[in-house]
């Protein structure tokens, strides 16, 4: 199972930048093109009453001003990632993903 610290990695290099956000506070004054990422669930696997298994679920959105972001379509690729909605906010445009991890 890899971490968040792995994921955040991960989310760097295709975003070829630090602004990669993890739960950022409302506080936070984000530069774009930027992805920001939360967990969103886990889910345990049991057998007699003993977890075997745990898997972590991040909700990731992409938010560039292009609507055609090529970080739209990498981020799209990751292995067990499934794109969810769009929607625009403030002229920025919102792709937002749920990624198994």
């Amino acid at each position: 199972m890899a971490t968040r610290l792995e994921l955040q990695s991960l989310l760097e290099s295709i975003l070829k930048a630090k602004r990669v956000y993890y739960q950022p506070p409302s506080s936070v004054k984000m530069a774009y093109p930027a992805i920001v990422y939360s967990r969103n669930n886990i889910k345990n696997r049991y057998a007699d009453d003993v977890n075997y298994a745990q898997r972590k679920s991040y909700s990731i959105t992409v938010i560039d001003k292009n609507p055609d972001s090529a970080i739209v379509d990498a981020v799209s690729l990751i292995p067990q990632c499934r794109f969810d909605r769009h929607y625009t906010s403030d002229n920025l445009n919102h792709d937002v993903f749920t990624l198994y991890y």
